[in-house]
């Protein structure tokens, strides 16, 4: 019985000692930051339907716009999210491309709706559009939080003599959010309420 202890001891400073704790603490941090960055994500789809509804009621004929909007809701839906999905670079740049898509037809719907002051002026609308900016802005601050989990966690798994353990108990680098998607995925859709519209525009 001693025996074991000793070596069940003898192995944890061992492990210990080769940066096994550190991959495994660095590892959670990047599952908890990506929790937070599909949880940002979700908050997000879940204000699109009621954002198309409101706008359809006072601008119906803006059926592109309307339909880019639901149709990008309904691709970033498609994606099916599972754990293996941080592993593979493939998966992660079309989940990134699907969530970009949505981020764009958003603005564009955002853009039109300045074509029509009364739906500028509706409560709901305007409460659905400061919750939308927050959530891109939450969204943003999620997505550098999960960037610098995996960098510090690739850092770990690159570095001598963690790499030999990362080898040993199959920790591999993981992929990550590009500068490109960065720029496309976490800009905020900015609408100045204050702005005349433009000319043309009118309300239904």
């Amino acid at each position: 019985m001693y025996h074991w202890r000793f070596l069940l001891l003898t192995l944890t400073l061992l492990l210990g000692g080769c940066g096994y704790n550190n991959l495994q603490s660095t590892d959670e941090q990047i599952k908890a930051g990506w929790a937070e960055v599909l949880n940002q994500y979700q908050r997000r789809a879940d204000l699109v339907p009621n954002l198309v509804n409101v706008v359809k009621g006072y601008a119906g004929h803006e059926k592109e716009v309307l339909t880019q909007v639901t149709e990008a809701r309904a691709r970033v839906g498609s994606i099916q999210v599972t754990p293996e999905l941080l592993n593979d670079p493939q998966r992660l740049a079309q989940f990134q491309a699907a969530q970009g898509q949505l981020s764009s037809a958003l603005s564009r719907l955002l853009v039109v709706s300045e074509n029509y002051p009364q739906l500028k002026a509706d409560t709901i609308f305007r409460d659905l559009q400061a919750q939308l900016e927050g959530t891109e802005n939450r969204i943003t601050v999620a997505r550098n939080r999960y960037i610098k989990a995996v960098q510090d966690y690739n850092l770990v798994v690159r570095s001598f003599p963690t790499n030999l353990t990362a080898m040993l108990f199959g920790y591999k680098v993981k992929p990550s959010f590009t500068v490109e998607d960065e720029r496309a995925i976490s800009t905020a859709p900015k609408v100045d309420f204050g702005a005349p519209a433009p000319a043309g525009g009118k309300a239904q």
